[in-house]
């Protein structure tokens, strides 16, 4: 067709995406706009490393997903054109090494789109830690007559209930801003938070010990150090109240999953839990049983809205780096020891 560009003139990018996550990541708009301006190889088999180790020679990016093959040293030793890996997910410690960020490689990832969906299930977690659905709901199923389903342990609303936040992070951010427009009180523990940040987020900073033995409901929003490793123990889950709740929908690195289970197998707490130090979560697993605990498969992010900015962020760096314009979510080699 005249006036069509040559395609050994187009760049090419490699798309290390499966079918189903590219029908929820990439609309019909937004894959458009990536075909119109590269070349594309799409990997379906997007765990297979010896096919992409195939398709990167000459590519200019790489968009990758979850279980994308890591890009180590052997795969940039073929990547002799490789200017970009764009992650569609938040975490790039999986899949990038130190080498990338060496070799002056852009990476960025799609993070800040999960924030607001995260938070809401957060949220959709505290209200019913509060007003116990998950207990009533478990009875009900149980086939609990409908006199022993209606005992729970007392119950409140979350206006004027002491809500503490462990990581002011964006996606507590997000969920700091929910819980306020519904009238509670927040109380966050994060010792990079300055009291500047915390007259503006509209919350008292305050240590860990204090938050949670004052708070109805402990939401964590940490992200994943050396530092915050099991920084929910037995010692920090014993400060808490009697019949308050635990929601966790960051990651289990940060919860001693044996401590938690010791102090909701009795009732003495109750949780909501997206996230689990085995997963698949075993169907044997005790947490699958307990009456006070709210259990969801790592779906927090998994909204159709979500998915979509996902994909729409990790193509809108790639047309960035082939208009010459620099990226809006690059990530340093620092976030190789930050898993969220």
């Amino acid at each position: 067709m005249p006036g069509s560009p040559d395609p050994a003139d187009r760049s090419r990018v490699v798309v290390s995406v499966p079918p189903h996550l590219r029908a929820q990541f990439f609309t019909p708009e937004v894959w458009r706009a990536l075909q119109d301006a590269a070349e594309l190889t799409v990997l379906d088999e997007h765990r297979d490393r010896e096919a992409l180790l195939a398709a990167m020679p000459g590519a200019r990016a790489l968009i990758t997903s979850w279980r994308s093959p890591r890009a180590d040293t052997g795969l940039l030793d073929v990547a002799d054109r490789l200017e970009l890996v764009a992650h569609t997910g938040s975490a790039v410690a999986p899949y990038v090494t130190e080498e990338v960020f060496r070799r002056g490689i852009r990476v960025t990832q799609a993070g800040d789109e999960m924030a607001r969906p995260v938070a809401e299930v957060a949220l959709a977690f505290t209200l019913s830690l509060l007003h116990r659905i998950q207990r009533f709901d478990h009875a009900l199923r149980s086939g609990a007559d409908w006199a022993a389903a209606s005992e729970a342990p007392p119950r409140h609303e979350i206006h004027g209930s002491e809500i503490g936040v462990i990581g002011a992070s964006r996606t507590g951010r997000a969920y700091i801003a929910l819980v306020r427009a519904m009238g509670a009180r927040v109380s966050v523990s994060d010792p990079f938070l300055s009291p500047a940040d915390a007259a503006e987020l509209g919350v008292e900073s305050v240590d860990l010990p204090t938050l949670l033995s004052r708070s109805r409901i402990v939401a964590v929003h940490a992200p994943v150090t050396e530092e915050t490793h099991r920084m929910i123990g037995a010692e920090q889950l014993a400060l808490m109240p009697d019949g308050a709740g635990l929601v966790n929908t960051a990651r289990s690195w940060l919860v001693d999953e044996d401590a938690l289970l010791a102090e909701l197998a009795p009732g003495r707490l109750d949780a909501a839990i997206d996230v689990f130090d085995a997963e698949p979560l075993p169907v044997g697993h005790p947490f699958r049983t307990l009456p006070n605990v709210l259990l969801t498969p790592h779906q927090a992010a998994g909204s159709v809205e979500c998915r979509q900015r996902l994909g729409a962020s990790a193509v809108d760096e790639v047309l960035r780096l082939l208009d010459g314009r620099p990226p809006v979510h690059a990530v340093t080699a620092e976030a190789l020891v930050r898993l969220l």
